[in-house]
């Protein structure tokens, strides 16, 4: 198998030859493009990219000022170069954008190879305002769009959408406030994201950075924080994968997952790295990987993740709910060098949009790894994890008692979306397993600060697992036996 550093060292080096490559530099005033943040730029900025791609490639550059535009399309061999102080601001009339087309966008870019969004500037989506205005144009019947909650489902731009792209780089940019995902890369391949800012908790949906059917990703060095799940690989495309992705030195908020495979979860994943990132007040899980719609999911590497008041540490789950011809799996998963804190409280209270407070009554959920009866979770390596939960679960709010009756009766869900949260109150404080065939506990340590109710672990047909110097740590519980078997067996 080819390494991932080869497969790095290729984006760096196509991308490195971006600019040095490129014709020319050219000032956006050239091409009589505004900065006072009321003349509408759109038709300016469309034709200064489509004269720079056809005239060799080149640099357009956007110094102090406001530029509103709508929808622009990028063009191979070009690169937009925003210095600070320099906002690209789109427009509120949702009339500015390319309605009714599929991933509607304010910078959109497809089958373009060698382009670039850079530069320490400002991406502002107005989200929230251009949604509204949106909205407005349902209730009058001119856009034709389903409502989810008299919220819009289509037709909502995101700020930055590539699609089959070749050689990106988008770096040092702040991109704020979209309408909805932020920004998407979807079966792009040698892809760079580096140093960029994400601050977008303008309206619901709001995915800080999808990453969708790639190959030869690297996101480092960035902060995201969103309203949805911040950092989130997808797979649409039940012939395509997400293959050889790093994600590395990057923070994320959300209120929703930190890091997150799915949910849209179609073809597959291989080689992921996720090197040395933390993640804090976020709703759900801190670290993610659900797989309800055949998705293959193989060679994960999670290293040196640390997490800061989140809802929840870690859920890996395979379901079945569209694709019934093709379950999906997950194997060979390595989790290690970890820390991670759960809190009592809700984890994103008085962010702007929070997430849901759904699936009551139950307290506070364990780490899982959940697969289903006839495809478990295969080859899980967790190692060096520490895991503090607040403890104090109260039986007389939410039960789940251990016995075997008890445990036979948790519902198996394969067809629901998979959320930490969808089985309500789980048997364990600390770890659930259930339909798992081959797991390592190596130096884990689970500590609940307040007496709970429930045992530390439990296993529910779970098949070759094993222990070794684990430790679980529960006020007052010297002698609790913290580690439950139900047709389960541990190695020797």
């Amino acid at each position: 198998m080819i390494k991932i550093k080869f497969y790095i060292s290729l984006i760096l080096v196509a991308l490195l030859g971006i600019s040095p490559l490129m014709a020319k530099d050219y000032n956006a005033s050239f091409f009589g493009i505004k900065s006072n943040g009321t003349t509408l730029n759109t038709t300016s900025i469309q034709r200064a990219i489509d004269f720079i791609s056809a005239n060799g490639g080149g640099q357009l550059n956007f110094y102090v000022g406001r530029y509103l535009t709508g929808t622009i399309h990028l063009k191979s061999n070009v690169t937009l170069n925003f210095s600070e102080g320099a906002v690209l601001v789109g427009s509120t009339n949702i009339n500015d954008y390319n309605v009714g087309t599929p991933n509607n966008a304010l910078i959109y870019g497809k089958g373009v190879e060698n382009v670039a969004v850079i530069g320490k500037g400002v991406i502002d989506g107005q989200g929230k305002e251009v949604a509204y205005n949106l909205l407005d144009n349902i209730h009058k019947g001119i856009i034709k769009d389903p409502l989810d909650y008299d919220r819009p489902r289509n037709n909502r731009p995101k700020a930055i959408y590539l699609r089959e792209c070749k050689n990106v780089l988008i770096k040092k940019i702040t991109v704020k406030d979209a309408a909805d995902w932020v920004t998407v890369y979807d079966q792009c391949e040698d892809v760079l994201v580096d140093s960029i800012t994400i601050d977008s908790k303008a309206f619901w949906n709001n995915d800080g950075i999808d990453i969708v059917d790639c190959k030869n990703f690297v996101l480092s060095n960035s902060f995201i924080d969103a309203a949805d799940d911040a950092i989130c690989l997808k797979s649409h495309d039940r012939s395509k994968r997400n293959e050889n992705i790093v994600i590395r030195n990057n923070v994320a908020r959300s209120s929703a997952n930190g890091i997150k495979f799915g949910t849209v979860s179609a073809g597959g994943y291989k080689n992921i790295k996720i090197i040395n990132n933390k993640v804090y007040d976020t709703f759900r899980s801190a670290f993610t990987i659900a797989t309800p719609d055949g998705a293959r999911v193989e060679q994960v590497l999670v290293d040196s993740l640390y997490a800061y008041n989140t809802g929840n540490a870690i859920y890996l789950r395979i379901g079945s709910r569209s694709q019934k011809d093709r379950v999906g799996s997950i194997e060979d998963v390595t989790i290690q060098n970890v820390y991670i804190e759960v809190p009592a409280h809700k984890p994103d209270a008085g962010y702007p949009y929070e997430g849901p407070v759904e699936d009551h009554p139950r307290n506070i959920s364990p780490a899982s790894i959940v697969g289903l009866k006839n495809q478990p979770i295969k080859n899980v390596i967790l190692k060096n994890i520490e895991i503090v939960y607040p403890g104090a679960s109260n039986p007389h709010y939410a039960y789940r008692g251990i016995t075997a009756k008890e445990l036979d009766s948790i519902p198996e869900m394969e067809s629901a979306y998979p959320e930490f949260s969808q089985f309500k109150e789980l048997p364990a404080w600390g770890f659930y397993l259930r339909h798992v065939d081959g797991v390592k506990f190596e130096q884990v340590k689970l500590t609940a600060k307040a007496a709970d109710y429930r045992p530390a672990v439990v296993m529910d047909q779970v098949k070759n697992a094993s222990m070794i110097n684990n430790e679980f740590v529960e006020p007052a519980k010297k002698h609790k036996k913290q580690v439950i078997l139900h047709r389960s067996t541990l190695a020797k």
